[in-house]
């Protein structure tokens, strides 16, 4: 079915709106493919906060003219899916394991900051854990010297209280000192 000028126009006004937002976008193509893999595929993108959507080529090449991803233009070609979104790696991570599980999509090329990647270097972007993964992983790092030292602490204390009152353990530690 053929999209008049009005639609056209209407879809490439959605898709530049997306784009604007957008740090990543990763196109991959979809021969072959069934219903239900691409709506697992879809389901998982609306998961993960991803923009999915099947183009016209010509209408993505519209709405990324002018933009960060203009270089992405070039392999716009064939029957492509484009995943985009904020998150940097939110796109490539859905689309690489998808393409993992079904054989039916490759992943053709991705762009981010500005950057064209080729098919390897969106797998390298999906293996860089997702955001939340990393604050994570800062946070227990900040949090590892202050629970050790409070299991120091605790530590200390029991051994503290460990049958010897508190007043007695402090007059044992200050009799070394005298003497």
């Amino acid at each position: 079915m053929s999209l008049n000028l009005d639609d056209k126009k209407a879809v490439v006004a959605e898709i530049a709106a997306e784009v604007a937002k957008a740090q990543t976008i990763v196109v991959a193509e979809y021969r072959g493919i069934q219903v239900s893999a691409m709506t697992k595929l879809r389901a998982e993108a609306r998961k993960q906060g991803v923009y999915l959507r099947v183009l016209k080529n010509t209408l993505a090449r519209r709405a990324v003219q002018d933009t960060a991803f203009t270089g992405l233009s070039e392999h716009m070609v064939g029957p492509l899916v484009y995943g985009i979104s904020t998150d940097p790696v939110a796109a490539a991570k859905v689309l690489a394991d998808f393409a993992k599980q079904n054989d039916k999509i490759v992943v053709k090329a991705g762009s981010y900051e500005g950057k064209v990647l080729n098919a390897a270097e969106v797998s390298q972007l999906a293996a860089i854990p997702s955001r939340e993964v990393l604050l994570a992983m800062l946070l227990g790092v900040m949090q590892a010297p202050v629970s050790s030292f409070a299991r120091g602490l605790a530590a200390l204390s029991a051994k503290k209280s460990e049958g010897v009152p508190v007043e007695e353990a402090a007059a044992v530690e200050a009799a070394p000192e005298a003497a």
